[in-house]
């Protein structure tokens, strides 16, 4: 069973909801990626998602944009990443990983090359966020071949016809983007998100977790009474932002913020 799969059933078995934190691999230098994702699963982290550093992150805001550059100031390259997530394998065999990123380095790399190297890193599902589901019919044999689920976005715009195209090829969990906006938006509203879901949940049985827009305690818990997975990014990231030459303290801010969220939503 794809770790991604076991986690979600053993939450399930516990009355439990899956936070997701996301940070950029390489932010603020690759050196320091592996201990900060150790430190997000001792600090309550069920899934990590690992960005990809891009040049042109069309789908998020300033401070994930931001984290890319820094990255890419060091050449963080999806070798790179693969790397940080063989060397993460070494200690945690159990935490499951999902790549998030853009499509270019994936073409570039090749899809075969790709999906061998992920599977061999220790990656259990890959967010494409520029891959629309008709461009995966192609692939998603090969990506199912090395157990890597495919991982789909899905918005409060998206038409239930599109929604139910978009669940015929996901895998894993669905990202049901909450904020008509990039990453980092504020303008969460948990009674909107919760209609949206009840309609994504007539068409797929898949867990659907939620992202952008969740920056605390107490968004966390409001989203997991009505998800299956709480998803946060530019909160955690900022926290790296803002101590980005004292390792030790972005280790302590991201510890503070995560444990907020886990005590909230296992309130």
């Amino acid at each position: 069973m794809n770790r991604i799969d076991r986690c979600f059933a053993d939450l399930k078995a516990k009355g439990k909801k899956a936070l997701i934190p996301y940070i950029t691999g390489g932010d603020p230098k690759p050196s320091l990626t592996v201990s900060l994702m150790h430190t997000l699963v001792e600090s309550g982290a069920d899934i990590i998602e690992i960005g990809v550093p891009f040049s042109d992150p069309m789908a998020d805001g300033p401070v994930i944009q931001l984290a890319c550059e820094r990255a890419l100031l060091h050449n963080t390259s999806l070798t790179d990443i693969f790397g940080m997530i063989k060397e993460f394998r070494l200690t945690d065999a159990q935490t499951p990983v999902v790549l998030m990123g853009y499509l270019n380095p994936v073409e570039v790399m090749g899809y075969d090359v790709f999906t061998t190297r992920a599977a061999e890193a220790g990656i259990d599902g890959v967010l494409l966020v520029d891959m629309p589901p008709e461009e995966s019919e192609n692939v998603v044999d090969l990506f199912e071949s090395h157990d890597l689920k495919m991982i789909f976005l899905m918005a409060p715009t998206t038409p239930d016809q599109r929604m139910e195209l978009i669940a015929r090829h996901s895998s894993g969990y669905l990202y049901y983007v909450s904020v008509k906006g990039v990453t980092g938006s504020a303008a969460l509203d948990v009674d909107d998100v919760d209609s949206n879901l009840a309609r994504i949940r007539s068409k797929t049985d898949l867990p659907i977790c939620v992202g952008f827009g969740i920056s605390n305690g107490e968004t966390a818990a409001a989203v997991s009474k009505i998800s299956e997975g709480v998803i946060v990014g530019s909160a955690l990231v900022k926290c790296i932002a803002n101590n980005s030459d004292e390792p030790e303290v972005i280790k302590a801010n991201l510890a503070v913020l995560m444990k907020e969220m886990r005590l909230a939503m296992d309130a």
